[in-house]
């Protein structure tokens, strides 16, 4: 199953340090690092991104979608917040998203309407996470010890919910 990847633009440049830097000097560089950081993301990860920006400040030039290194830009129109845009790209896609967003109002509209949900320091930290792993190289495997005996019991009471498990496989994709 295809993961589309829906980030509260702002919210994340604002949550990062080294993008907040860049974001006080010139709110076009903090956009541009973080367009930077997630077409390197999308190298090693083939997930589909999309990027929300609030436009209704912006000049008309910008359009209302971009696509740019292949990570789609979406900046929301005229009275339309992108946090309005957020949850109506959650509703409609539903399960298949993973909304990256530390607002709580957007989580939890997005996790209402079935999809995963994420905060940015924790998105962020997994994206440096991948790019530090292909720049390792992740061929080294880690030796099995094999089955360990315990005498804990293990059985479907145990087990997570449905929809619970089915984030949990999301979030192991990234």
């Amino acid at each position: 199953m295809a993961i589309h990847i829906i980030i509260d633009g702002y919210n994340l440049i604002r949550q990062s340090p080294d993008l907040a830097r860049l974001d006080r000097q010139d709110l076009q560089l903090g956009r541009e690092a973080l367009v930077d950081m997630l077409a390197a993301y999308k190298k090693l990860k083939p997930h589909k991104i999309t990027v929300v920006f609030d436009g209704a400040d912006q000049p008309s030039l910008y359009g209302s979608r971009d696509r740019v290194k292949g990570i789609a830009i979406r900046y929301s129109q005229g009275g339309e917040s992108a946090d309005d845009l957020i949850r109506r790209m959650a509703r409609k896609e539903q399960s298949k998203a993973l909304v990256v967003s530390s607002d709580r109002e957007v989580m939890a509209a997005a996790e209402s309407a079935g999809a995963t949900v994420m905060d940015s320091p924790s998105f962020e930290s997994k994206v440096a996470m991948a790019s530090y792993m292909a720049l390792k190289g992740d061929g080294e495997t880690v030796e099995s010890r094999g089955w360990e005996p315990t005498t804990r019991k293990k059985g479907p009471h145990r087990r997570l919910p449905k929809r619970k498990r089915r984030a949990k496989a999301r979030m192991e994709k990234l």
